[in-house]
């Protein structure tokens, strides 16, 4: 059960590899090195790993939150030399690339107080599996676990074998090979070593056009020999010079191209093509991100927990992603003081959004119109009504 500081892993059989493995003109290209899809994946990790995770009672009155030391375990500590914050990038890394679809954890307990250790990811590249009739089998480095000895995580499930995920290796080969091609052109052009700036019209009937020595001791006779600054001094009848627009990137669409590719990778991986350089920041555009792939991975990641942690059928796991929204404080404070003016926060809870500290004279629940404590509602005189008009 070694992960810190291992020597490099032998190689092992498995369903995951993280490079093209094509070696032709544009070089050997890594998923995990191309920069559009790490920083798609690394934003994902990175909101991902950000939300705390909380674990639940299911009550009559409605969910409620359990603080013991086994939330305080997942959530602060799963692993002794990991926060949760890293180890929750490592397990959705995992499952958009380095993993292909999969994250595998393994569970460790304490001998001596029976109670869970440890939570340590294993490195995917070492990873594979066994099919048996009606279940499966985990082999990592030789050594053999079922599947309640692990937290499995399992992004889009195989058709054919459902226990595991499949990630999106394939779906981006052709579109990562087309943008490191697209880069490979840039910088030839950038670089001007196949544009020439000028081109000089010779007299084709002259013996020194009819060699490359020759056409060599032309350039060195009216461009080497003339100092920087000086103008040249050539032949009219027999030299003419000609400036050259080179072509720009626009001219041969490699800026549509480029963006085309960078909006699949986008669309693949499912994240807002702004994050890729493509289009303009939109706030209702992130917040649906919010909803939709950060909210779907956090489920991936909570029900997992749910399942194979806890034996309490009335736990639950949640991840929180009201901190991930993007909303300024005026918005917070906004929708904050609607709920106080309803009774259904306290003050406390709004300083608390806003990060201030509590406050012993805001915990009470107040009420609209005059802001009186809720025990004091019945207590208003306009409500005993009657003949004195109070």
């Amino acid at each position: 059960m070694k992960f810190f500081g291992r020597k490099k892993q032998r190689s092992v059989t498995s369903s995951i590899p993280i490079s093209f493995g094509d070696v032709d003109a544009i070089g050997y290209v890594k998923l995990s090195e191309h920069p559009d899809v790490v920083i798609a994946v690394n934003k994902i990790a990175d909101l991902v790993s950000n939300m705390t995770i909380h674990l639940m009672e299911n009550t009559d009155q409605g969910d409620k939150r359990v603080r013991n030391t086994l939330s305080r375990k997942i959530d602060i500590e799963p692993h002794r030399n990991m926060t949760r914050k890293g180890w929750l990038h490592k397990i959705v890394s995992d499952l958009l690339l380095y993993g292909d679809g999969n994250s595998v954890v393994h569970i460790g307990v304490d001998n001596k107080t029976g109670l869970i250790d440890d939570l340590t990811p294993f490195q995917m590249q070492a990873v594979s599996y066994e099919d048996l009739d009606g279940d499966y089998l985990i082999n990592y480095e030789g050594a053999i676990y079922k599947p309640d000895e692990v937290l499995h995580f399992v992004m889009n499930p195989d058709p054919n074998y459902p226990y595991k995920g499949k990630g999106y290796r394939v779906a981006l080969r052709d579109v990562v090979k087309n943008l490191a091609q697209a880069n490979k052109t840039k910088n030839s052009f950038m670089s001007g070593k196949y544009m020439p700036s000028l081109i000089l019209e010779v007299d084709a009937m002259t013996e020194e056009m009819t060699t490359k020595d020759g056409r060599d001791n032309i350039l060195k006779k009216y461009v080497d020999e003339t100092d920087g600054g000086k103008p040249w001094v050539v032949p009219a009848d027999l030299i003419n010079v000609h400036q050259v627009k080179p072509l720009s990137l626009k001219d041969i669409a490699i800026n549509e191209g480029v963006e085309l590719d960078k909006k699949t990778v986008a669309g693949l991986l499912d994240v807002p093509a702004f994050f890729l350089g493509v289009g303009e920041f939109n706030k209702d555009t992130y917040n649906n991100f919010i909803n939709t792939r950060i909210y779907a991975i956090g489920q991936i990641i909570a029900q997992t927990l749910t399942r194979d942690l806890l034996y309490n059928p009335n736990w639950f796991f949640r991840l929180n992603q009201r901190s991930l929204y993007s909303y300024d404080l005026s918005e917070m404070v906004s929708a904050g003081t609607q709920m106080v003016d309803r009774n259904a926060m306290r003050r406390n809870e709004l300083r608390d959004w806003v990060g201030l500290d509590p406050d012993t004279e805001m915990q009470e629940l107040i009420i609209l119109e005059n802001y009186i404590p809720a025990t004091m509602i019945g207590s208003q005189n306009k409500l005993k009504g009657g003949e004195n008009n109070e």
